[in-house]
């Protein structure tokens, strides 16, 4: 696990606690489902970074940065939070693979989410991995503006270095 050395955890911050009200109400607007159980905004915070998948999101800028990931994203691209915000999000996909990102990117904004996808990811020391049956949806606010967009995967495999001899 990667530690944080942020004072108070991340979940206790007030903006953090409005990003993760947004993924969550956005996510269950687009798709009609919960992604956890809520009880309050402060409890939904904490519960969505803790949570055994992987949650990132990122926000609108002409190259997107990234503005939310929980323990388990941080852990699986091997990442500090510091680190991790503000990252471009096209870093977490290998430059091969970046297309197909964007494919990906541009279908949700045309149709709020998508829950079928599959594709490549590399870790910040280079491991590469394969994400199973992510969903990717639009983050919108309060006036349903599109603020940025977010994914949710529970399944992923790990891709072995291949041999060069």
């Amino acid at each position: 696990m990667i530690e944080n050395s942020e004072s108070p955890a991340p979940w206790q911050d007030s903006n953090w606690i409005v990003r993760s009200a947004l993924l969550l109400n956005s996510f269950e607007h687009w798709t009609g489902r919960s992604l956890i159980v809520r009880k309050s905004p402060e409890a939904d915070s904490e519960r969505l970074f803790s949570a055994p998948f992987v949650v990132v999101a990122h926000g609108t800028e002409a190259d997107p940065l990234l503005n939310y990931g929980n323990q388990t994203a941080l852990d699986l691209w091997l990442m500090s939070l510091a680190d991790f915000i503000g990252t471009p999000s096209r870093m977490t996909a290998e430059p091969m693979h970046r297309d197909e990102r964007a494919r990906l990117l541009e279908r949700t904004r045309q149709h709020g989410y998508i829950d079928d996808y599959s594709g490549i990811r590399i870790a910040s020391t280079g491991q590469r991995f394969r994400i199973h049956q992510a969903t990717v949806w639009n983050v919108i606010d309060e006036h349903d503006a599109v603020v940025g967009q977010a994914a949710a995967f529970a399944e992923w495999t790990m891709i072995m270095p291949e041999c060069r001899e």
